[in-house]
């Protein structure tokens, strides 16, 4: 499925969010021929296996304007492209230190006149910026990904969730999140698709880091 599977699960999209979502895959495919951001085999589901699973976030937390949100390992702007286009009133930094993905990142953004975006060439750890949220698609194990975020935080609170980290991880966790206060949201309660089975949304809030 394509654009019909992003509308199933948000039907309220304004025309020119359909628009913009709908030339994702146009998009991609141009660049993936120069630039391998998306594995081959995805991008028949990109819809599913990348775009909706971004918005997974966004059933957990929609972000408030004026929101910053900084999107660690970005890649190819999973999951920060689809939540941009989701929340325009919202501002998204995608950072990875893979300087052709962002080339990627940028140039999307662009085509798709998403002036809420910038893709910085640059470590998580080395910005010197603070954010309400970091959102991620599984970079790394959660204990030195948190690491990575000391003092990334603001104090100020826009949303109805405390700002914190809204990270996409998939399998068993238990592991993983021993001895973190997390929230975990199964995303095959929300979506129905057999790809979600086993794939989550790991909420924690700033309290975990030094900021």
């Amino acid at each position: 499925m394509g654009i019909e599977l992003i509308i199933k699960y948000f039907p309220d999209l304004t025309a020119l969010q359909i628009e913009q979502f709908t030339k994702l895959e146009s998009l991609y495919k141009e660049w993936n021929a120069q630039i391998n951001v998306i594995s081959r085999k995805d991008m028949d589901s990109l819809y599913e296996k990348h775009v909706l699973h971004s918005l997974g976030i966004a059933k957990v937390m929609a972000f408030a304007p004026n929101t910053k949100v900084l999107d660690v390992g970005t890649g190819g702007g999973f999951p920060g492209i689809p939540l941009a286009i989701l929340f325009p009133e919202a501002h998204f930094t995608l950072v990875d230190s893979i300087g052709k993905k962002i080339l990627v990142v940028n140039e999307v953004a662009s085509a798709l006149g998403l002036t809420n975006v910038r893709g910085l060439h640059q470590r998580a750890e080395s910005l010197k910026e603070k954010f309400h949220f970091v959102v991620s698609r599984a970079v790394t194990r959660m204990p030195e990904f948190l690491v990575w975020l000391k003092g990334k935080f603001e104090k100020e609170q826009l949303n109805t969730k405390h700002n914190g980290v809204l990270y996409l991880k998939g399998g068993e966790l238990g592991e993983e999140l021993a001895g973190l206060r997390c929230e975990i949201i199964s995303l095959n309660k929300l979506f129905e698709e057999e790809f979600f089975d086993t794939k989550k949304v790991v909420y924690l809030s700033k309290g975990h880091f030094n900021s």
